[in-house]
């Protein structure tokens, strides 16, 4: 991933107009040929090492500003949503995308935010209301879910929590008891039936349920300490994505202090290293680092920093009806985090049936991309005996040329047989598959009284 070629043409062509220069002014500026800075414009040549260096030295340009840049989170998350079933008949290939981010990026972020706006495609929200959740996945993904500034302030804070005690829990508590008076009591499920956690600014205190398990309580206490001394960080993130909807704030800005706090429970480099030390064993990691299957999977999709990057997961969080409560697509570019149905022969879905259990497959998508995929359940904490028992599966994937190094690949071909999966029937066009439980959008049925094959549904361009 390191030597990943960087296309930002739009990038450089919008700095280029913020300061008033033509292309040859900026040419002789950054002392490259004025045809050389019309291809990189282009998206036709990559954004070299020594170019960025160049720009940022001349122009004050903040090369961080790339991970945020991208119109419409770039050409894999364009291509996401023109894979609607909605644009099935217009056949857009991806040169065409790529001729469209370069010469209008403009146009592509407003079609963007249009379709994240309409609920992406015309799904579940009222017409004219914007949908927070929506919103709010779009920035994450316009920062490919790493958020470089929050990663170096938590690190550097773990570190020094390190310093104090071996017990993280334990350093977090006495930081917030002596730094900033608040401390912290654990209540009974009686006294906080419906609250896993509350703080009381009167009382000084942040109170935690006994229903939280001991990597929950250590979460919740770090998520505290990023509502306090990351709150310049938080605030400016929060400002810079310029949300007209107060709820899309609110959810970014907990969203952002959830990455600091999965932050400092995960630093950065220590993190990844022990990720590559274990072949990203995501058991091993929970117990190194006192986290929980959920957090762990999430903080692998977020390790993106420049120079040492880990492997680009994606994940998707799913409850039984296959109805997707998270989803964060990191540098994967995965269909399979965006896509609003999934398949069936995903056996993210078997993970219900063996709870606790890791659910390993090799799936193949149309586009003929493959993803060495995970799956297990999760239960939220704060349940009663007696109550209602919720339980999620939550999805990991990453693309097959990258999961050799994998702990869970070992015994796998990954060259070998995959199941051949889609995007939910909807805009699936296997016209063999078994499984399948509707036709695909946009193509016309074909009925035929004297045969019947393995579909119920048969369409035109099989």
């Amino acid at each position: 991933m390191a030597d990943r070629k960087l296309f930002a043409g739009h990038a450089v062509r919008r700095l280029r107009r913020q300061v008033g220069l033509t292309q040859a002014a900026m040419a002789e500026a950054l002392t490259i040929s004025p045809s050389y800075l019309n291809l990189v414009e282009k998206n036709q040549r990559p954004l070299s090492a020594a170019l960025l260096v160049k720009l940022a030295e001349s122009f004050d340009f903040d090369p961080r500003s790339l991970a945020a840049g991208e119109p419409g989170g770039g050409e894999a998350a364009i291509r996401r949503r023109l894979a609607d079933p909605l644009f099935a008949d217009l056949e857009i290939d991806r040169n065409e995308i790529e001729e469209w981010l370069a010469g209008a990026p403009g146009g592509a972020e407003a079609f963007a935010r249009a379709y994240d706006r309409a609920g992406a495609g015309g799904g579940d929200t009222t017409e004219g209301v914007a949908d927070p959740v929506a919103e709010v996945r779009r920035e994450i993904e316009r920062w490919r879910g790493h958020f470089a500034d929050l990663d170096t302030m938590a690190e550097a804070l773990a570190d020094e929590l390190r310093l104090g005690a071996g017990d993280l829990y334990g350093a977090i508590a006495e930081r917030l008891r002596v730094k900033h008076q608040l401390t912290i009591r654990v209540l009974p499920v009686d006294v906080m039936p419906d609250l896993l956690r509350r703080t009381d600014l009167h009382a000084r205190q942040l109170q935690l349920s006994e229903t939280l398990d001991p990597a929950s309580r250590t979460f919740a206490a770090a998520f505290q300490l990023a509502q306090i001394e990351a709150r310049g960080e938080i605030e400016a993130l929060a400002k810079g994505a310029g949300f007209a909807d107060r709820a899309a704030e609110r959810m970014y800005r907990r969203h952002l202090a959830s990455y600091f706090a999965a932050a400092v429970m995960m630093p950065y480099a220590r993190f990844l290293r022990g990720c590559e030390a274990t072949g990203y064993d995501l058991e091993l990691l929970q117990r190194r680092f006192g986290a929980g299957f959920e957090q762990v999977a999430h903080r692998l999709t977020t390790l993106q920093r420049v120079g040492a990057r880990g492997l680009p997961f994606f994940m998707v969080r799913i409850d039984r009806a296959g109805q997707a409560s998270k989803r964060f697509s990191g540098a994967s570019g995965a269909a399979l985090a965006e896509a609003e149905r999934r398949c069936p022969l995903w056996r993210i879905h078997h993970a219900f049936d063996r709870p606790g259990a890791l659910a390993v497959q090799l799936v193949e998508l149309e586009d003929e991309t493959r993803w060495l995929t995970l799956a297990r359940t999760v239960a939220p904490q704060g349940r009663r005996y007696g109550a209602v028992r919720a339980e999620f599966a939550v999805g990991l994937g990453v693309a097959s040329e990258h999961a050799g190094t994998l702990a869970a690949a070992r015994g796998i071909d990954l060259r070998g047989e995959a199941t051949p999966i889609g995007l939910g029937c909807r805009a699936c066009l296997r016209s063999d598959c078994p499984q399948r439980s509707m036709p695909p959008a946009g193509r016309v049925l074909s009925i035929n009284d004297r045969e019947r094959g393995l579909s119920a549904f048969t369409f035109a361009g099989d």
